[in-house]
């Protein structure tokens, strides 16, 4: 149909073109490529066009020349330099309105604006009418002033021309809204902290995920300082970088960030009106964890590949040497030979030491916490390392309000402790000071080990927890802090290295923080000496006991004030202990059933392998705790 036409002809475009045809005003909108989207049959009509440039696809250039040829735009010296004139004008189209006298003196109003999916739409209003009543006024009218009558005219058009700028105004604020809408929207999906940050270091934007990067942080943080958001010990760590992207140099570094312990990495791009910076910050830890494992595990195949031809050798060798040796140091030698078996005997015991050493690095060492008293274990563990960090070196420990006993395993604490102890007396030669300080942190319980000798090296803090990396020389087997670190990441930790604000180094390790609280205990035992067993176990950790032989005891106590939990047995004489779920109690169960039978499957709650020990029954409650 000429007139009108559209891309489809389903029924909406045949509503879309009626509805069209019923506006009075001639209606065209051409897309990005400058062809022909849409017209109604009044433009047809209005510039007396051939079926041809109405139709879907028609070029704006043949439109226009045959306008220009028809003699609309009046006489013209070079048409062709007309029409490309109009062709470059609308390929930067902007939002204007106009009033033009055509050739046929007849006077129309235009009115263009952009749309924001490309291209424009232009409204054709004939207003000569409205030209002839100026004239008309003005004719008639000699009693008026010349100057009121041209300002009614000007007043008139510019009426006109504003009512065009309002409508295109108000249809860049819907695109301008619709925009920062979907900004908004797409910024607050991404799984990092994107914001902007003036001279003064004030946020003026955020998508409100700070809390996801940065724990702790408030999520409003629009008109607040940088400094009160992250706290003056990241903000000193990154305000350097600040400074210097506000200064128009993009920056990129990574931080720990100290209240989570958690690796940040943090991109800055200088503002190009030179109002601030613009900043994207992520959660790298699981990166940086995974980078290091890699590192790791390639040493860890060295490792491997170096123990795998040469362990079993060199065990047997080692056998045979303490054999022999410990026969010569039963056999009543003089004091001179005794001495040197026994500097024998301590060598290749120092073997077995390395060669275990090297073992536990190749391996996997299973994670079993238990409830620790962490006073007692600092006790311990002074009166252990006391006598060997000698008369010049002072060991100094303190412990912050921690709970009475918290879930660790003991040996694995152990184990770092007194290797950071020993390579913190190593580092001071014999004179200075070692300072533990043990402090909650949080949901971390905080572990800082910190000695008064020269520090770190730039080195040692970038490599120090390598496999074989060492500062000692021939005399360390640089095992030591890499079996820390590896011992303190499967316990679900961080370790961090540095140097101490007065000198010397300091390395913090975070572990999880899970109070062992004593609880009142219902145990469900049909086996007396069984339960008389289980509950020295329960009162050895410091839990109290109200004791049940049968499944119907059981219900009986099962409302008692101050019970916290239930352990009984799955297979009781008079039923099965899985019933006293939905008691509103966390029920841990026990069987002598192996793990793989289907009378254990289908249970929601922790099940224990009879016989079981201490650390497992420990382990099994603190599951119900968390």
């Amino acid at each position: 149909m000429p007139g009108m036409v559209t891309p489809t002809n389903d029924r909406h475009a045949e509503l879309t073109r009626s509805g069209l045809n019923l506006i009075q005003q001639a209606i065209s909108i051409f897309d990005a490529d400058l062809r022909l989207a849409v017209c109604n049959r009044p433009y047809q009509a209005m510039f007396g066009l051939p079926d041809e440039l109405t139709r879907t696809g028609a070029t704006f250039q043949d439109t226009i020349r045959y306008l220009v040829h028809r003699g609309e735009y009046g006489p013209q010296d070079d048409p062709e330099a007309a029409i490309r004139e109009r062709v470059d004008q609308a390929r930067t189209f902007q939002p204007h309105y106009m009033e033009r006298k055509r050739a046929d003196g007849r006077w129309i109003s235009v009115e263009g604006a952009p749309l924001s999916q490309g291209g424009w739409i232009a409204v054709y209003t004939d207003i000569t009418h409205i030209k002839r009543q100026e004239a008309l006024l003005r004719a008639r009218s000699e009693e008026l002033s010349e100057l009121v009558l041209e300002n009614a005219e000007r007043l008139s058009a510019a009426n006109r021309a504003l009512a065009a700028t309002n409508a295109a105004l108000e249809e860049a604020k819907r695109i301008l809204t619709e925009s920062e809408a979907r900004t908004r929207h797409v910024t607050a999906m991404v799984p990092a902290h994107i914001a902007h940050m003036d001279r003064d270091y004030r946020y003026t934007f955020s998508n409100n995920q700070i809390s996801m990067v940065f724990p702790g942080a408030n999520r409003s943080i629009i008109g607040c300082q940088c400094e009160t958001v992250l706290g003056d010990e990241t903000f000193a760590r990154i305000r350097p970088h600040l400074d210097r992207a506000i200064a128009g140099q993009p920056q990129v570094f990574e931080i720990t960030h100290p209240p989570s312990g958690r690796r940040i990495r943090i991109a800055l791009t200088p503002d190009q009106n030179g109002r601030g910076v613009y900043i994207l910050s992520t959660d790298v830890t699981a990166e940086v964890q995974a980078r290091e494992a890699l590192t790791h595990a390639a040493k860890r195949a060295v490792a491997a590949q170096m123990t795998s031809g040469l362990a079993h050798d060199f065990g047997n060798l080692l056998t045979i040497i303490l054999g022999l040796q410990g026969r010569l140091a039963r056999a009543g030698l003089p004091p001179e030979q005794a001495e040197d078996v026994q500097a024998t005997l301590a060598a290749a015991r120092r073997g077995v030491r390395l060669l275990d050493g090297i073992s536990a690095l190749t391996g996997r060492r299973e994670h079993q916490p238990q409830p620790v008293g962490l006073r007692a274990m600092l006790d311990d563990l002074a009166a252990m390392t006391r006598p060997t960090l000698g008369a010049g070196v002072t060991l100094d420990t303190r412990i912050g309000d921690l709970p009475a006993r918290v879930m660790l395993d003991p040996g694995v604490l152990q184990d770092v402790l007194l290797n950071l102890i020993l390579n913190a007396r190593d580092a001071m030669r014999g004179r200075g000071r070692i300072g533990v300080t043990v402090r909650p942190a949080g949901r971390w319980l905080e572990i800082a080990v910190a000695d008064t000798g020269p520090g770190f090296s730039d080195e040692a803090l970038a490599r120090a927890t390598e496999p074989f990396f060492t500062t000692k020389g021939s005399q360390g087997t640089g095992l030591g802090l890499s079996m820390v670190y590896d011992q303190i990441k499967l316990a679900g930790g961080t370790l961090r290295l540095g140097n101490a604000e007065g000198g010397g180094a300091q390395v913090t390790i975070r572990l999880p923080l899970r109070a062992a609280r004593p609880q009142l205990v219902l145990l469900v035992e049909d086996d007396d000496a069984i339960r008389a067993h289980i509950r020295e176990m329960l009162t050895a950790q410091g839990h109290s006991v109200i004791e049940a032989g049968s499944l119907a005891e059981a219900r009986g106590l099962t409302d008692l004030a101050g019970l916290t939990m239930i352990l009984s047995d799955l297979q009781l004489g008079d039923g099965s202990g899985a019933d006293l779920r939905g008691r509103g109690l966390p029920l841990v169960l026990m069987t002598a059933l192996p793990p793989g039978d289907p009378r254990r499957s289908g249970l929601d709650c922790p099940v224990l392998t009879k016989p079981f020990g201490d650390t497992e029954l420990a382990v099994a409650m603190a599951e119900t705790d968390d």
